[in-house]
Protein backbone atom coordinates (compact mmCIF):
# COMPACT_ATOMS: atom_id res chain seq x y z
CA UNK A 1 0.00 0.00 0.00
CA UNK A 2 1.51 3.34 -1.11
CA UNK A 3 1.48 5.99 1.63
CA UNK A 4 2.82 9.53 1.68
CA UNK A 5 3.08 12.15 4.39
CA UNK A 6 3.25 15.68 3.00
CA UNK A 7 4.20 18.35 5.50
CA UNK A 8 4.81 22.06 5.27
CA UNK A 9 3.03 25.42 5.38
CA UNK A 10 -0.37 25.80 3.77
CA UNK A 11 -0.12 28.01 0.69
CA UNK A 12 -3.12 30.17 1.64
CA UNK A 13 -2.88 30.47 5.42
CA UNK A 14 0.81 29.91 6.08
CA UNK A 15 -0.15 27.60 8.94
CA UNK A 16 1.51 24.22 9.50
CA UNK A 17 -0.21 21.37 7.71
CA UNK A 18 0.33 17.64 7.35
CA UNK A 19 -1.47 15.58 4.73
CA UNK A 20 -1.55 11.81 4.97
CA UNK A 21 -2.20 10.03 1.70
CA UNK A 22 -2.93 6.37 1.14
CA UNK A 23 -3.44 4.83 -2.30
CA UNK A 24 -3.69 8.27 -3.88
CA UNK A 25 -6.30 9.72 -1.52
CA UNK A 26 -6.09 11.97 1.52
CA UNK A 27 -7.11 10.02 4.60
CA UNK A 28 -6.10 12.55 7.24
CA UNK A 29 -5.52 16.31 7.42
CA UNK A 30 -3.55 17.40 10.47
CA UNK A 31 -2.59 20.86 11.68
CA UNK A 32 0.58 20.29 13.72
CA UNK A 33 1.66 22.88 16.25
CA UNK A 34 4.69 23.80 14.18
CA UNK A 35 6.93 22.79 11.31
CA UNK A 36 10.53 23.72 10.62
CA UNK A 37 11.24 27.28 9.53
CA UNK A 38 12.47 26.07 6.15
CA UNK A 39 9.49 23.79 5.53
CA UNK A 40 8.10 24.02 1.98
CA UNK A 41 4.77 25.51 1.05
CA UNK A 42 2.06 22.96 0.27
CA UNK A 43 0.03 24.14 -2.71
CA UNK A 44 -2.27 22.77 -5.42
CA UNK A 45 -0.70 21.77 -8.72
CA UNK A 46 -0.34 24.46 -11.35
CA UNK A 47 -2.66 24.37 -14.38
CA UNK A 48 -1.30 25.77 -17.65
CA UNK A 49 -3.80 26.21 -20.49
CA UNK A 50 -1.17 27.10 -23.09
CA UNK A 51 1.87 24.85 -23.52
CA UNK A 52 3.49 24.59 -26.94
CA UNK A 53 6.45 22.59 -25.69
CA UNK A 54 9.39 22.68 -23.28
CA UNK A 55 13.03 21.57 -23.04
CA UNK A 56 13.39 20.82 -26.72
CA UNK A 57 10.05 19.03 -27.06
CA UNK A 58 7.62 20.69 -29.49
CA UNK A 59 3.96 19.65 -29.71
CA UNK A 60 3.89 21.00 -33.28
CA UNK A 61 7.09 19.34 -34.54
CA UNK A 62 6.69 16.91 -37.46
CA UNK A 63 8.42 14.08 -35.57
CA UNK A 64 6.69 14.68 -32.23
CA UNK A 65 5.64 11.27 -30.88
CA UNK A 66 3.92 9.63 -27.93
CA UNK A 67 7.17 9.21 -26.02
CA UNK A 68 7.79 12.95 -26.43
CA UNK A 69 4.47 13.80 -24.78
CA UNK A 70 5.39 11.51 -21.88
CA UNK A 71 8.71 13.31 -21.51
CA UNK A 72 7.01 16.70 -21.80
CA UNK A 73 4.52 15.74 -19.10
CA UNK A 74 7.34 14.65 -16.78
CA UNK A 75 9.31 17.83 -17.47
CA UNK A 76 6.29 19.94 -16.57
CA UNK A 77 5.81 17.98 -13.32
CA UNK A 78 9.30 19.18 -12.41
CA UNK A 79 8.04 22.77 -12.69
CA UNK A 80 4.92 22.13 -10.58
CA UNK A 81 2.49 21.89 -13.51
CA UNK A 82 0.19 18.92 -12.91
CA UNK A 83 -2.41 19.73 -15.58
CA UNK A 84 -1.74 21.33 -18.96
CA UNK A 85 -3.28 21.94 -22.34
CA UNK A 86 -0.84 21.02 -25.13
CA UNK A 87 -1.32 23.74 -27.70
CA UNK A 88 -1.51 22.93 -31.40
CA UNK A 89 -1.11 26.05 -33.49
CA UNK A 90 -1.61 27.23 -37.06
CA UNK A 91 -0.26 24.74 -39.58
CA UNK A 92 -1.41 22.70 -42.56
CA UNK A 93 -4.52 20.58 -42.08
CA UNK A 94 -2.40 17.44 -42.34
CA UNK A 95 0.13 18.63 -39.76
CA UNK A 96 -2.55 19.67 -37.28
CA UNK A 97 -4.28 16.31 -37.71
CA UNK A 98 -1.01 14.50 -37.08
CA UNK A 99 -0.32 16.44 -33.86
CA UNK A 100 -3.85 15.86 -32.58
CA UNK A 101 -3.72 12.12 -33.28
CA UNK A 102 -0.36 11.82 -31.52
CA UNK A 103 -1.67 13.61 -28.43
CA UNK A 104 -4.83 11.50 -28.36
CA UNK A 105 -2.87 8.28 -28.71
CA UNK A 106 -0.48 9.26 -25.91
CA UNK A 107 -3.43 9.94 -23.60
CA UNK A 108 -5.06 6.66 -24.53
CA UNK A 109 -1.89 4.65 -23.87
CA UNK A 110 -0.69 6.29 -20.64
CA UNK A 111 -3.06 6.92 -17.72
CA UNK A 112 -0.82 9.52 -16.06
CA UNK A 113 -0.43 11.47 -19.28
CA UNK A 114 -4.19 11.31 -19.73
CA UNK A 115 -4.69 12.60 -16.19
CA UNK A 116 -2.24 15.45 -16.78
CA UNK A 117 -3.58 16.57 -20.17
CA UNK A 118 -6.71 18.46 -19.22
CA UNK A 119 -7.58 19.01 -22.88
CA UNK A 120 -6.06 20.26 -26.10
CA UNK A 121 -5.86 23.95 -26.97
CA UNK A 122 -6.21 24.58 -30.71
CA UNK A 123 -4.68 28.03 -31.34
CA UNK A 124 -5.48 28.77 -34.96
CA UNK A 125 -5.49 28.42 -37.87
CA UNK A 126 -8.59 30.63 -37.75
CA UNK A 127 -6.61 33.71 -36.68
CA UNK A 128 -5.94 37.10 -38.24
CA UNK A 129 -3.87 37.08 -41.44
CA UNK A 130 -2.49 40.55 -40.63
CA UNK A 131 1.11 41.14 -39.60
CA UNK A 132 1.27 41.78 -35.87
CA UNK A 133 -1.93 40.10 -34.74
CA UNK A 134 -0.83 36.92 -36.53
CA UNK A 135 2.35 36.86 -34.43
CA UNK A 136 4.55 33.87 -35.28
CA UNK A 137 1.71 31.96 -36.97
CA UNK A 138 2.53 31.14 -40.60
CA UNK A 139 0.42 33.27 -42.96
CA UNK A 140 0.39 30.42 -45.49
CA UNK A 141 -1.86 28.30 -43.27
CA UNK A 142 -4.19 30.98 -41.86
CA UNK A 143 -7.78 30.43 -42.97
CA UNK A 144 -11.39 31.33 -42.09
CA UNK A 145 -13.26 29.19 -39.52
CA UNK A 146 -14.68 26.05 -41.06
CA UNK A 147 -16.93 23.76 -39.05
CA UNK A 148 -16.38 20.62 -41.09
CA UNK A 149 -12.61 20.96 -40.81
CA UNK A 150 -12.88 21.53 -37.08
CA UNK A 151 -15.03 18.41 -36.70
CA UNK A 152 -12.39 16.35 -38.52
CA UNK A 153 -9.78 17.68 -36.12
CA UNK A 154 -11.96 16.95 -33.10
CA UNK A 155 -12.36 13.39 -34.35
CA UNK A 156 -8.59 13.06 -34.75
CA UNK A 157 -8.21 14.37 -31.18
CA UNK A 158 -10.78 11.84 -29.96
CA UNK A 159 -12.87 14.66 -28.53
CA UNK A 160 -10.03 16.21 -26.52
CA UNK A 161 -10.07 19.72 -28.04
CA UNK A 162 -11.55 21.76 -25.19
CA UNK A 163 -10.34 25.26 -26.07
CA UNK A 164 -9.96 26.99 -29.43
CA UNK A 165 -8.44 30.42 -30.09
CA UNK A 166 -9.69 32.32 -33.13
CA UNK A 167 -10.19 35.80 -34.49
CA UNK A 168 -13.82 36.89 -34.93
CA UNK A 169 -12.90 39.20 -37.82
CA UNK A 170 -13.81 36.43 -40.27
CA UNK A 171 -17.32 36.33 -41.79
CA UNK A 172 -19.73 33.98 -40.02
CA UNK A 173 -17.43 33.71 -36.99
CA UNK A 174 -20.37 34.07 -34.60
CA UNK A 175 -22.09 30.99 -36.02
CA UNK A 176 -18.86 29.00 -35.74
CA UNK A 177 -18.44 30.11 -32.12
CA UNK A 178 -22.00 29.09 -31.29
CA UNK A 179 -21.44 25.60 -32.72
CA UNK A 180 -18.19 25.17 -30.79
CA UNK A 181 -19.84 26.21 -27.53
CA UNK A 182 -22.80 23.93 -28.17
CA UNK A 183 -20.37 21.02 -28.63
CA UNK A 184 -18.70 21.72 -25.27
CA UNK A 185 -15.62 23.53 -26.59
CA UNK A 186 -14.64 26.84 -24.99
CA UNK A 187 -13.83 29.67 -27.39
CA UNK A 188 -11.09 32.26 -26.94
CA UNK A 189 -10.45 35.49 -28.80
CA UNK A 190 -6.81 35.92 -29.78
CA UNK A 191 -4.40 36.85 -32.55
CA UNK A 192 -7.11 39.19 -33.71
CA UNK A 193 -7.55 42.40 -35.67
CA UNK A 194 -11.32 42.37 -35.13
CA UNK A 195 -13.32 45.53 -34.74
CA UNK A 196 -14.91 46.30 -31.38
CA UNK A 197 -18.28 45.36 -32.90
CA UNK A 198 -16.92 41.98 -33.97
CA UNK A 199 -15.51 41.43 -30.48
CA UNK A 200 -18.91 42.15 -28.94
CA UNK A 201 -20.60 39.78 -31.40
CA UNK A 202 -18.13 37.03 -30.51
CA UNK A 203 -18.86 37.48 -26.81
CA UNK A 204 -22.60 37.39 -27.49
CA UNK A 205 -22.07 34.14 -29.43
CA UNK A 206 -20.35 32.52 -26.44
CA UNK A 207 -16.65 33.41 -26.46
CA UNK A 208 -15.42 33.45 -22.84
CA UNK A 209 -11.63 33.85 -22.94
CA UNK A 210 -8.93 36.19 -24.20
CA UNK A 211 -5.76 34.37 -25.23
CA UNK A 212 -2.55 36.03 -23.94
CA UNK A 213 -4.27 39.42 -23.88
CA UNK A 214 -2.11 42.32 -25.04
CA UNK A 215 0.01 40.12 -27.29
CA UNK A 216 -0.60 38.83 -30.78
CA UNK A 217 -1.52 42.42 -31.66
CA UNK A 218 -0.43 45.30 -33.89
CA UNK A 219 2.68 47.13 -32.76
CA UNK A 220 0.69 50.40 -33.02
CA UNK A 221 -3.05 50.81 -32.33
CA UNK A 222 -5.55 53.68 -32.20
CA UNK A 223 -5.92 55.01 -28.65
CA UNK A 224 -9.58 53.98 -28.80
CA UNK A 225 -11.60 52.16 -29.80
CA UNK A 226 -9.58 49.01 -30.35
CA UNK A 227 -9.85 45.26 -29.79
CA UNK A 228 -7.75 45.30 -26.61
CA UNK A 229 -9.97 47.75 -24.71
CA UNK A 230 -13.08 45.95 -25.95
CA UNK A 231 -11.91 42.61 -24.58
CA UNK A 232 -10.73 44.06 -21.30
CA UNK A 233 -14.10 45.76 -20.81
CA UNK A 234 -16.14 42.61 -21.50
CA UNK A 235 -17.16 41.16 -18.13
CA UNK A 236 -17.88 37.81 -19.78
CA UNK A 237 -14.27 37.30 -20.86
CA UNK A 238 -11.67 35.64 -18.67
CA UNK A 239 -8.27 37.12 -19.46
CA UNK A 240 -5.11 35.06 -19.73
CA UNK A 241 -1.77 36.86 -19.68
CA UNK A 242 1.94 36.06 -19.84
CA UNK A 243 4.10 37.42 -17.02
CA UNK A 244 7.60 36.54 -18.22
CA UNK A 245 8.85 40.13 -18.13
CA UNK A 246 8.85 40.45 -21.93
CA UNK A 247 5.28 40.11 -23.12
CA UNK A 248 3.70 42.78 -20.92
CA UNK A 249 5.02 45.69 -18.82
CA UNK A 250 4.29 45.59 -15.09
CA UNK A 251 1.90 48.55 -15.36
CA UNK A 252 -0.25 46.67 -17.86
CA UNK A 253 -0.34 43.60 -15.61
CA UNK A 254 -1.51 45.80 -12.73
CA UNK A 255 -4.41 47.01 -14.88
CA UNK A 256 -5.38 43.44 -15.83
CA UNK A 257 -5.39 42.40 -12.17
CA UNK A 258 -7.52 45.35 -11.10
CA UNK A 259 -10.04 45.03 -13.90
CA UNK A 260 -10.39 41.25 -14.23
CA UNK A 261 -9.78 40.20 -10.61
CA UNK A 262 -10.98 36.59 -10.25
CA UNK A 263 -11.09 36.24 -14.06
CA UNK A 264 -7.36 36.94 -14.50
CA UNK A 265 -5.45 33.75 -15.35
CA UNK A 266 -1.73 33.15 -15.75
CA UNK A 267 -0.54 31.10 -18.72
CA UNK A 268 3.00 30.41 -19.81
CA UNK A 269 2.70 30.07 -23.62
CA UNK A 270 5.99 28.24 -23.15
CA UNK A 271 7.56 26.77 -26.27
CA UNK A 272 10.15 24.07 -26.91
CA UNK A 273 13.00 26.54 -26.41
CA UNK A 274 12.04 27.02 -22.78
CA UNK A 275 14.87 25.64 -20.67
CA UNK A 276 17.30 25.77 -23.64
CA UNK A 277 20.51 27.87 -24.01
CA UNK A 278 20.43 31.26 -25.78
CA UNK A 279 20.97 31.33 -29.52
CA UNK A 280 19.28 31.34 -32.92
CA UNK A 281 17.01 28.42 -33.69
CA UNK A 282 14.77 27.22 -36.46
CA UNK A 283 11.36 26.07 -35.27
CA UNK A 284 8.61 24.09 -37.05
CA UNK A 285 6.19 26.98 -36.56
CA UNK A 286 7.61 30.50 -36.65
CA UNK A 287 10.76 29.69 -38.61
CA UNK A 288 13.95 31.48 -37.52
CA UNK A 289 13.77 32.74 -33.95
CA UNK A 290 16.23 34.14 -31.43
CA UNK A 291 16.42 33.29 -27.72
CA UNK A 292 18.30 36.02 -25.87
CA UNK A 293 20.33 35.54 -22.65
CA UNK A 294 17.46 37.09 -20.64
CA UNK A 295 15.02 34.49 -22.08
CA UNK A 296 13.30 36.78 -24.56
CA UNK A 297 12.19 34.84 -27.64
CA UNK A 298 11.52 36.80 -30.83
CA UNK A 299 11.31 36.32 -34.58
CA UNK A 300 14.73 36.64 -36.20
CA UNK A 301 13.49 39.04 -38.89
CA UNK A 302 11.72 41.39 -36.46
CA UNK A 303 12.76 41.54 -32.83
CA UNK A 304 9.56 43.44 -31.96
CA UNK A 305 7.51 40.30 -32.60
CA UNK A 306 7.68 37.67 -29.88
CA UNK A 307 7.58 33.95 -30.73
CA UNK A 308 6.09 32.60 -27.54
CA UNK A 309 7.64 32.42 -24.10
CA UNK A 310 10.69 30.57 -22.77
CA UNK A 311 9.44 30.93 -19.20
CA UNK A 312 7.59 28.06 -17.45
CA UNK A 313 4.55 28.96 -15.37
CA UNK A 314 6.25 28.76 -11.97
CA UNK A 315 8.76 31.40 -13.04
CA UNK A 316 5.90 33.74 -13.93
CA UNK A 317 4.42 33.14 -10.48
CA UNK A 318 7.79 33.94 -8.92
CA UNK A 319 8.15 37.10 -10.96
CA UNK A 320 4.76 38.49 -9.96
CA UNK A 321 5.71 38.12 -6.31
CA UNK A 322 9.29 39.36 -6.58
CA UNK A 323 8.17 42.43 -8.56
CA UNK A 324 5.58 43.23 -5.89
CA UNK A 325 2.65 42.85 -8.28
CA UNK A 326 0.77 40.31 -6.13
CA UNK A 327 1.21 38.29 -2.94
CA UNK A 328 2.24 34.68 -3.49
CA UNK A 329 -1.19 33.24 -2.70
CA UNK A 330 -2.78 35.48 -5.35
CA UNK A 331 -0.21 34.63 -8.00
CA UNK A 332 -0.51 30.91 -7.27
CA UNK A 333 -4.32 31.16 -7.31
CA UNK A 334 -4.23 32.66 -10.82
CA UNK A 335 -2.08 29.76 -12.00
CA UNK A 336 -4.04 26.96 -10.33
CA UNK A 337 -7.52 27.68 -9.00
CA UNK A 338 -8.53 30.31 -11.59
CA UNK A 339 -7.89 28.15 -14.68
CA UNK A 340 -9.68 25.25 -12.98
CA UNK A 341 -12.71 27.43 -12.33
CA UNK A 342 -12.70 28.67 -15.91
CA UNK A 343 -12.90 25.05 -17.01
CA UNK A 344 -15.84 24.50 -14.68
CA UNK A 345 -14.00 22.39 -12.13
CA UNK A 346 -14.96 22.72 -8.48
CA UNK A 347 -11.65 23.76 -6.94
CA UNK A 348 -10.79 26.05 -4.05
CA UNK A 349 -7.28 24.98 -3.11
CA UNK A 350 -8.28 23.42 0.21
CA UNK A 351 -7.44 19.93 1.43
CA UNK A 352 -10.21 17.44 2.23
CA UNK A 353 -10.27 13.83 3.32
CA UNK A 354 -11.18 11.57 0.39
CA UNK A 355 -9.73 13.86 -2.29
CA UNK A 356 -7.22 12.55 -4.83
CA UNK A 357 -5.13 15.73 -4.95
CA UNK A 358 -2.58 17.38 -7.17
CA UNK A 359 -0.01 18.83 -4.78
CA UNK A 360 3.22 20.76 -5.15
CA UNK A 361 5.71 21.48 -2.39
CA UNK A 362 7.67 24.62 -3.23
CA UNK A 363 10.43 26.63 -1.59
CA UNK A 364 12.05 29.99 -2.25
CA UNK A 365 15.55 29.64 -3.65
CA UNK A 366 18.17 31.84 -5.30
CA UNK A 367 18.09 34.19 -2.27
CA UNK A 368 14.34 34.55 -2.40
CA UNK A 369 14.16 35.40 -6.08
CA UNK A 370 12.73 32.18 -7.46
CA UNK A 371 10.37 29.41 -6.41
CA UNK A 372 11.76 25.90 -6.73
CA UNK A 373 9.78 22.68 -6.69
CA UNK A 374 10.59 20.23 -3.89
CA UNK A 375 8.08 17.55 -4.92
CA UNK A 376 5.02 17.06 -7.13
CA UNK A 377 2.08 14.71 -6.64
CA UNK A 378 -0.44 13.88 -9.35
CA UNK A 379 -3.71 12.46 -8.04
CA UNK A 380 -1.95 11.68 -4.79
CA UNK A 381 0.92 9.84 -6.48
CA UNK A 382 4.50 11.10 -6.21
CA UNK A 383 5.70 11.95 -9.72
CA UNK A 384 8.69 14.20 -8.97
CA UNK A 385 11.02 14.86 -6.07
CA UNK A 386 14.01 17.17 -6.16
CA UNK A 387 17.18 15.77 -4.67
CA UNK A 388 18.21 18.46 -2.20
Amino acid sequence: MTCHIIEGKDWQTGKPIRLKIREGRIYEVVEPEKVSDDAPLVAPGLIDLQVNGYKGLDVNAPLFNTNDIRQLTASLWETGVTTFFPTVITNSEKAITRSLRTLARACREDAMVDASVGGIHLEGPFVSPEDGPRGAHDRKWVRPPDWETFCRWQEAAEGRIRLITLSPEWPDSSRFIERCVASGVKVAIGHTAATPKQIREAVAAGATWSTHWGNGAHVMLPRHPNYLWEQLAADELWTSFIADGHHLPDAVIRVILRVKREKAVLVSDVVALGGMPPGQYRTPVGGEVVLTPDNRLHLAHDERLLAGSACPLIEAVSRLVVRGLTPLETAWWMASVSPARYLGWSVDGKWRVGDSPDIVQVMWGDEGKRLTVHSTYKRGQLVFRHDL
